[in-house]
């Protein structure tokens, strides 16, 4: 992959994107040298670096980049001796402390980011470092007098000194002011003098260190103050040099710990260019690839990277499964060259580790080369015309195509007479297939439609064109070979009739054949797509009237035990007082005086058949209803069954084990006990015919679900529809994110998993799929 490539792609406009998003100097570098790969794993530990540093950005967490400095100069010149300024000692200050906060900050993340954790953990915050050059300079780069106590006992002599001079000085000002020029001390040459007016030049006496440009002013400093300048004069020798010498001192334990700064630098920039890369892909909304080596395009909804999202129309493009090659045919300006120009730029930022701006669920291959041929090369200076210079290029690309490359090709054989150029665009296609490279070619040429019908692995794409608004709409049709739609566009413009049909008249049977199979395709297309929406609305409708069905079945229910238990209270009641008001006559009648005694074991006899004589309202729910006689019959799958409980007819779905059975009533599935069913009618065995599973290019599901939040039953629910959904889509993997919590929704997650016939496997996440907090199913 060479510049030009870069150039044609606009891959060094994603570049620039990216420097943008980088907090430092040398995270720009960073970003600045970025290539794409094309070894797997490489490629994939930069998804998953991108990948976390999304995680922490969606989050609302900023990593803490403020203060880094790129130190690699000042430490290289502290090794070879070098005195550095405060203003580097500084600088090194500042990158040390902004190494102690990144460890800091990523010791405290919660989310496991292995990547960027294990970065943070080779950061080496040189503490002692840091605070030996906090210690001597401010944060304004400046010397402070805690330095050195020699360097605070020279500053106070020099301050010492200042003020005798100024007050020797401010007495000239008050006695001789209308010698002077101006009533102020300056300074000359670091020397304190006054402006003294030319004529009063022996009257002041000293040395003369300057004059004003019209040589009116001498700026002098009086007898009386040179030895005291001359003190302040040494004393400022003596500071420079105090101050030279902790410089050294510094610099000396800069390049003492230069291994340790070096990699810091190192490793700060590309904690820097990770983030990047992160903000990058969050402002795009874009999304995580799976990579993989087998030459697989997918992607849904994707959009070309360059052109602002309330613009940019989306499109799926899938390439290299059921096809290897792809002729996209259709009117000028209507979107072709920005559909490859979109293939090519997200195969290059997804190699380069970028996340491209397509929805969830993308999958990406990892090509040895990128090859293009896009847009006008004519080049005056080498006497080429256009089609010379594509077909150099061309010639080219077919001397390095190799097995894993991806050609795209941008109006193949045009710029030379349409039967020789469309013969030559047929054979060249040919040629790149044989090699086993994926390719994505445009096309004018009519016979190129043809082609896409005529051979193996090559399918007819298209940009839809709206006849009636003479627009294009930039939707890319996967499967329709574009019209021309010149008669209609002429019509609409307003060409008389009679002209379009002599027009007509013209082309060949062959031609009109075509473009009637093109209508017919498109046709075909728009109705499945409404089709498509109505059974999506009819989905949403009858999913809405289950949950409320759910919703009335749970009132019913919930009303029903309310009902019992008030029943059961009352009856408790009535008991209770009838029992009380036996034994009260039964003690009545023991005090009674007669000749009638009644023997003890009589009265307990009586006493325990009034006990018995209670009803067991404990069983009530399955007194209420008639119960089957005889031995209970095993029943099957299809049976028609009654609900006894509900007084509802029903259809056996399972057995779910010994005595329950999962049962279909209406649009509900409810577990029911056996004891609770009895047999109406049995359902004859019938022999199980395989389905098939329908995959719909626009019908799009996630490759994961996210339970978090949801009540157990709520969550086991949508489980079981995304399983069915997953299914349809024809995935083989998926995740559900349960969150960690207590593990019961895990568990009921794994419970479920097991019982579904259609699930051959499930494990916990590994470290970049979310841990413990996830299991991914695999599907059959």
């Amino acid at each position: 992959m060479n510049e030009q490539l870069f150039e044609t792609l606009e891959f060094n406009k994603i570049i620039d994107q990216l420097k943008s998003q980088a907090a430092t100097y040398v995270g720009k570098e960073f970003a600045a040298e970025l290539k794409p790969a094309n070894d797997i794993k490489t490629v994939n530990n930069m998804q998953a670096e991108t990948d976390e540093a999304r995680q922490i950005l969606r989050l609302n967490m900023d990593i803490p980049l403020g203060g880094i400095t790129d130190i690699r100069t000042s430490v290289k010149r502290s090794i070879i001796g070098g005195v550095l300024k405060a203003e580097e000692c500084l600088d090194v200050s500042n990158t040390l402390y902004a190494v102690r906060r990144l460890k800091k900050f990523f010791e405290q993340l919660e989310e496991h980011l292995p990547i960027l954790k294990g970065l943070g953990e080779q950061l080496v915050a040189l503490r002692d470092l840091e605070t030996s050059i906090n210690s001597c300079i401010d944060d304004n780069g400046h010397m402070m007098d805690s330095a050195s106590v020699k360097l605070r006992d020279i500053r106070s002599s020099i301050r010492s000194n200042e003020s005798r001079v100024r007050d020797k000085l401010d007495n000239y000002t008050k006695t001789k002011s209308k010698m002077l020029s101006d009533a102020i001390i300056t300074i000359r040459n670091e020397r304190y003098v006054l402006p003294v007016k030319q004529e009063y030049r022996g009257a002041v006496g000293g040395i003369v260190h300057d004059q004003s440009t019209s040589g009116a002013t001498l700026f002098m400093e009086p007898q009386a103050v040179v030895d005291l300048n001359n003190g302040l004069q040494e004393a400022r020798a003596k500071e420079k040099q105090e101050v030279d010498r902790i410089l050294r001192q510094l610099s000396g334990d800069i390049a003492a710990n230069e291994t340790a700064l070096l990699e810091n630098v190192r490793i700060l920039a590309q904690i820097d260019f990770i983030t990047a890369r992160g903000k990058l892909g969050g402002r795009m909304h874009a999304a995580m690839p799976v990579m993989n080596n087998s030459g697989t395009i997918k992607m849904n909804q994707v959009r070309h990277p360059l052109i602002p999202t309330e613009e940019v129309v989306p499109n799926d493009v899938e390439l290299g499964r059921d096809y290897t090659s792809i002729v996209i045919t259709g009117p000028n300006t209507g979107g072709k060259t920005v559909t490859l120009k979109t293939i090519g730029l997200c195969t290059l930022m997804a190699q380069s580790g970028l996340q491209i701006p397509a929805d969830d669920g993308c999958e990406m291959a990892v090509f040895d080369t990128v090859f293009a041929d896009i847009g006008d090369e004519q080049s005056i200076e080498q006497s080429l015309s256009t089609f010379s210079s594509h077909m150099t290029n061309i010639v080219s690309i077919l001397n390095q195509v190799g097995p894993n490359s991806l050609v795209l090709f941008d109006e193949l054989g045009a710029g030379t007479d349409p039967q020789e150029g469309a013969a030559l665009a047929m054979s060249i296609l040919d040629d790149v297939m044989a090699c086993g490279a994926r390719v994505v070619a445009t096309t004018h040429y009519p016979e190129l439609k043809a082609y896409g019908f005529n051979r193996d692995n090559v399918i007819n794409a298209s940009v839809e064109f709206d006849v009636a608004s003479l627009k294009p709409t930039y939707r890319l049709l996967i499967g329709v070979p574009g019209r021309s739609n010149a008669f209609e566009i002429s019509r609409r413009l307003g060409l008389s009739e009679s002209v379009i049909n002599e027009a007509k008249n013209q082309i060949g049977t062959d031609s009109k054949s075509v473009e009637n199979m093109i209508a017919s395709l498109e046709q075909s297309k728009r109705q499945a797509e409404s089709t498509y929406e109505k059974a999506h609305d009819v989905l949403l409708e009858s999913e809405k009237l289950h949950d409320d069905l759910k919703k009335a079945w749970k009132q019913f229910e919930d009303k029903r035990e309310a009902l019992y238990k008030k029943a059961e209270e009352k009856a408790e009641k009535a008991l209770q007082k009838a029992r009380e008001e036996a034994e009260t006559i039964v003690d009545e009648i023991r005090n009674m005086k007669t000749d009638a005694q009644l023997k003890d074991h009589e009265w307990i006899e009586a006493k325990k058949m009034l006990e018995e004589a209670q009803p067991d309202l404990s069983s009530k729910k399955s007194d209420t209803s008639k119960k089957e006689t005889g031995p209970k019959q095993q029943l099957q799958p299809g049976d028609e069954v009654k609900l006894l409980s509900a007084n509802q007819n029903g259809t056996i779905i399972e057995k779910v084990n010994a005595k329950e059975y999962l049962v279909q009533v209406g649009i509900m599935k409810v577990k029911v006990k056996r004891n609770d069913l009895q047999l109406v009618q049995q359902q004859p065995k019938v022999t199980e015919k395989p389905m098939a599973t329908v995959k719909g290019s626009s019908y799009h599901v996630k490759t994961e679900l996210d339970l978090r939040g949801e009540r157990y039953e709520d969550a086991l629910e949508q489980l079981e529809k995304y399983l069915d959904d997953a299914l349809l889509a024809g995935y083989s993997t998926v995740s559900i994110i349960h969150g960690k919590g207590t593990g019961a929704l895990r568990k009921g997650v794994n419970d479920a998993a097991r019982k579904h016939s259609r699930v051959s496997s499930a494990r916990p996440g590994k470290a970049g799929e979310g841990g413990s907090g996830v299991t991914v199913l695999e599907l059959t």
